[in-house]
Order: C-alpha cells, then structure tokens, then sequence
C-alpha cells in the first residue's frame, strides 16, 4: 500500500539519567530494528539508534539527540516507524503485514460486498481480523484463518471470506456473527504479540 508506515517498535519509559530508553520491539528478529534505518515517530519525528542492548524484557537504547532523562521521558509511549517499502516481503506463506491488510475490501465467497478490514488483533488464540460493514453498524471479528478467510489477495486490495453475510435494507451484505470470537471477554495480551509473534505480521492459521 503506497504511503504505508510499519510500526517496529514502542519506547518505553527512561532507563537511567543519561538520556537512554527502554524499547520494545515488534521485529521478527527482534535486536533487528537497529538495521532498518531511520525510525519515524507519529508526528513525523526522525530517532537513529546509537546502541543497543538487551535485558530481560526490553531493550536499552541510546536514540541520537537525547541527552538527558527529562528528554528520554517526553518520549515515553512513542511508536516507532518505517516506510512500508523499505521492509522485505514477507516470506512465509499465508504471511502478511498489517498495515497491507488493513483497508482491503471484504467479500463473501459470492463476491457480495461485506465491508473493510480496518483493524488485525491477536488476543492469544490466534489473529483476528476486525472487519467494518458498508452500513456502519458495529464492528465484527473474525478468526484470521484458512477455513474462515480462503483467500487474501493484496494487488486486488480485496480478502474473500466464507461466511455468506445476510443482506441488509440497503442490500449490501452484512458480515455474520456465527464466526465471531467465542466467549464474553477474550484473554487479554498485548496486541504488539508474543515474544514470538510480532505486530508487524499477521499469518493465517489453518482453521
């Protein structure tokens, strides 16, 4: 997707009083986001990484041009950035990046129109896409998996679900509830991912 950024990473709050950071890393390999150049904040700021090290659950680093604790702590919560091209394609079948899935065009097997994919969690049990309807009614979640979503194909900007929507008034098609999380409230974890698992991928399970 032209224009798109990948989030790599999250500052966290100072470590020590010398200008250094804790980081966290949503990389694959996650010491790598020290190689990828320039990092870009929300609001367009640009960080260098000076060093780099790691603790037990974090990274310390020293980002260019950051002197001092009270410097170190305005950055607390930062979210770190790249362009979308400057990273490698994903390798991995049924691998995707978010921010390539967000934004697609949702259909049913029928090709009916189903809505937008405009958000990729993970909550424990797997990725789950948050698909919103063309009548912009609530939300829905669905389990990103072979079975549930058949098909993803990012030129065409469209992903093809299996459930077959019911129409609404205006008859454009609805996404199902039948295949939405199970449960009341799901398990909560970071939606940055586990340890092995990184925000910036999602992978289709096989259902």
């Amino acid at each position: 997707m032209p224009g798109a950024r990948i989030c790599l990473g999250q500052i966290g709050a100072p470590h020590g009083v010398r200008g250094e950071v804790r980081l966290r890393s949503f990389t694959a390999e996650p010491a790598a986001i020290a190689a990828y150049g320039p990092l870009e904040s929300d609001d367009g700021r640009v960080f260098t990484i000076e060093t780099l090290r790691p603790t037990k659950d974090f990274f310390v680093v020293k980002l260019a041009g950051v002197a001092d604790r009270d410097a170190a702590e305005r950055l607390t919560n930062t979210k770190l950035y790249v362009p979308r091209e400057r990273l490698p394609e994903p390798q991995a079948p049924d691998e995707y990046y978010h921010a390539d899935l967000i934004g697609l065009r949702v259909v049913d097997r029928a090709g009916r129109p189903c809505g937008t994919v405009v958000a990729i969690h993970n909550f424990g049990a797997g990725d789950v896409i948050e698909i919103r309807p063309y009548s912009g009614d609530k939300t829905e979640m669905l389990p990103f998996d072979a079975k549930t979503v058949p098909d993803v194909n990012i030129s065409a900007g469209r992903i093809v679900v299996s459930s077959s929507p019911p129409a609404g008034e205006d008859g454009e098609a609805k996404p199902g509830r039948a295949r939405g999380l199970p449960g009341k409230r799901p398990l909560t974890r970071s939606t940055a991912g586990s340890r092995r698992r990184r925000s910036t991928l999602s992978r289709k399970g096989r259902g």
